[in-house]
């Protein structure tokens, strides 16, 4: 985008609410305006010609009276009234339609904006923050945007012609009657401005509980089948109410808010209604003021006040608005995964060098970041006693945890030949799955060197960088959609052979038979109409069909039986034949014939060797075995 949605220093470009969240201000909300900025100069064109039409009517209705006073024909002046009471209102209608049509546009770029940004973050960003509240900001927050222009901010252009226009003629037709409606619309301008500051602070308020909110929703719906089978279905739509009575609270103060807005402007409208009725009469039977004038005012007055009541809706609507682009801007503010890599993006190829080690880590030391380290402790702990373990832990005992854990990798040193196999074994909480992410370049070590094929990997763009794997997660996330759309996710221009082909080495051709659908049979959330084992396969033919140089798999074959597990071990020594292969597993049986395997123990190499070589040099890699019954 080209309006301004880059990184900015928060100091510069933020202010904080009460709350100490950060708000955001007009200067941000303009680049959305001005994006439209064409159609936004023909809205403001019909404006100013609506609000001249608008003028010019009590103009017509006092020389109507002068007319009738002095018993003349009015011949054209009928007509001419008529007329401008018809081009105003097609003006206002033609206006009104541009207005939400630009509306829908700003939502738009918004959602695009922020959307691009966020799937351009730090994986570090996504494991702090909850995912129903960023898809509360996508939603919810950015439709908020559209009342800056549907409900008065842009008419208050036109508005503003029609308020001046007011003043002068009031002025020029009794001073002294305005002087009086002056004072009254001042009380009524300084209550509003008053009461918008407190809008602003509500509302961000009532749009972070909201993504609360969906968050909520969100966590219950992904774990139902927990839910239901641990009794706690009941509990979950308590904490879900609890989140929604806690957004209607804070909704209802924005509404309390509004609701003293709204009337101020009516209220001003009487009682300077009342002001000028009592002492217009007065001055009308003393003689100095001819009633055509007194109406002719009066009519004035209600167009002065109607731009007010604009400028007081649009000042609501834009300090909402403003609280909803806080927490947009609170997004697109931060530094996308790039954005501080020495080396720029490309999309040049870069051939792997096979002659050189595949993967050499060089002394790396690596802890995560200070608060998505919470949770990768949590990780750990789940691990070893479930959710339900983490959830019941005091703040003391994770906090003892994140600090003992701080070094997940210690002055790691290994090699891995290009082409061969090499395991990654060792106790939960070692550090198994860190050294996949910092070789992906999810994560980058605070010191020493890793290197893929002789580059540094910092010095390789992540694009490039990524091309050359295949990385199968340990929870082999399956995406909504069909087995052709998994499939397709890397490698967008494969045929149909070639999907049949790889699902054919991972022993899923079965799926295709058992589905009358064939490839685009559904998999439902998350790969949910699948088993756990045809999950897992489906994300390695995904990898597979990339045709990596390096394949990297984290527990791959964990949700397998005895016979799939033979199965696929046989289809993993075939495709690893022509490239090297990154093995995590707790099942020592999958790996004892690999090149080598490395041991990790408390984030540093326990040993390095073949299954043999440990079993005589590494106690901890023994343990394991007997543990697994392979001594």
């Amino acid at each position: 985008m080209s309006m301004g949605f880059g990184s900015r220093r928060r100091g510069r470009d933020f202010r904080d609410t009460d709350d100490g969240s950060p708000r955001a201000t007009m200067r941000q909300l303009l680049p959305f305006l001005l994006e439209h900025k064409k159609v936004l100069s023909v809205v403001i064109a019909l404006s100013m010609a609506g609000a001249l039409t608008t003028l010019a009517q009590p103009l017509i209705v006092g020389e109507v009276i002068t007319v009738v006073e002095a018993a003349k024909p009015l011949g054209y002046l009928v007509w001419t009234l008529v007329a401008l009471v018809v081009v105003s209102a097609g003006l206002s209608g033609f206006r009104h339609y541009l207005l939400q049509r630009t509306g829908e546009g700003v939502v738009l770029s918004s959602r695009k904006a922020l959307v691009r940004r966020m799937l351009n973050l730090p994986v570090a960003e996504f494991d702090q923050r909850r995912t129903g509240d960023l898809v509360s900001r996508v939603g919810s927050d950015t439709t908020l945007l559209r009342a800056v222009l549907t409900q008065g901010l842009v008419e208050a252009v036109g508005g503003t012609l029609t308020f001046v226009g007011a003043v002068a003629a009031m002025i020029y037709l009794d001073p002294i009657l305005f002087l009086l409606t002056a004072i009254v619309v001042s009380v009524a301008v300084t209550a509003v401005v008053t009461l918008s500051r407190r809008i602003r602070v509500a509302s961000r308020q009532a749009q972070d509980k909201v993504g609360d909110l969906t968050a909520s929703v969100e966590r219950a719906i992904s774990a139902v089948r927990t839910v239901r089978a641990s009794n706690a279905t009941e509990r979950e739509i308590e904490a879900v109410e609890k989140d929604a009575e806690g957004a209607w609270r804070l909704g209802l103060a924005v509404a309390k808010i509004s609701a003293l807005v709204v009337p101020v402007s009516g209220i001003a409208l009487q009682v300077a209604f009342l002001v000028v009725l009592g002492v217009g009469g007065f001055r009308v039977a003393s003689g100095d003021l001819p009633i055509a004038d007194l109406v002719a005012f009066i009519l004035f007055l209600f167009m002065m006040i109607m731009p007010l009541g604009q400028a007081f809706g649009a000042i609501t609507s834009v300090n909402q608005a403003l609280g909803a682009l806080g927490r947009i801007q609170e997004i697109i503010s931060l530094p996308s995964e790039t954005e501080n890599d020495e080396t720029p993006s490309s999309s040049e190829a870069l051939t792997p060098d096979h002659t050189k080690p595949a993967i050499v880590f060089d002394n790396v030391t690596f802890h995560y970041p200070e608060s998505a380290h919470k949770t990768e402790a949590e990780k750990l702990v789940a691990e070893q006693l479930g959710a339900s373990g983490v959830e019941s832990l005091a703040t003391g005992e994770i906090t003892a945890i994140k600090e003992s854990r701080r070094a997940v990798l210690d002055g790691v040193s290994f090699s891995i030949p290009s082409g061969s196999k090499t395991a990654i074994v060792g106790p939960s909480g070692a550090g198994k799955s860190s050294i996949l992410s910092l070789i992906e370049r999810f994560y980058d070590p605070q010191s020493g060197q890793i290197r893929i094929f002789g580059n540094v990997s910092t010095q390789l763009d992540r694009h490039t960088l990524r091309s050359f794997f295949g990385y199968v997660e340990q929870d082999a996330p399956i995406l909504a959609g069909t087995i052709r759309d998994n499939l397709l996710i890397g490698s967008p221009e494969a045929t149909d052979d070639e999907l049949m082909a790889v699902l054919s080495e991972v022993n899923l051709s079965k799926i295709l038979k058992r589905e009358p659908q064939g490839l685009d049979a559904q998999v439902g959330e998350g790969g949910v109409l699948l088993s756990g084992g045809e999950r897992q396969r489906l994300a390695i033919a995904r990898a597979l069909l990339q045709a990596p140089a390096i394949l990297l798999l984290d527990e791959s074959t964990s949700s397998l039986d005895g016979p799939n597990e033979a199965l696929m071990k046989e289809a993993i020594d075939r495709v690893s034949a022509d490239r090297t292969l990154v093995v995590i597993a707790h099942r020592l049986a999958t790996v004892v014939d690999s090149d080598q395997i490395i041991v990790l123990r408390a984030g540093v190499v326990d040993a390095i060797g073949t299954h043999e070589e440990l079993l005589k040099t590494s106690k901890l890699y023994k343990d394991l075995a007997e543990y697994q019954l392979l001594v």
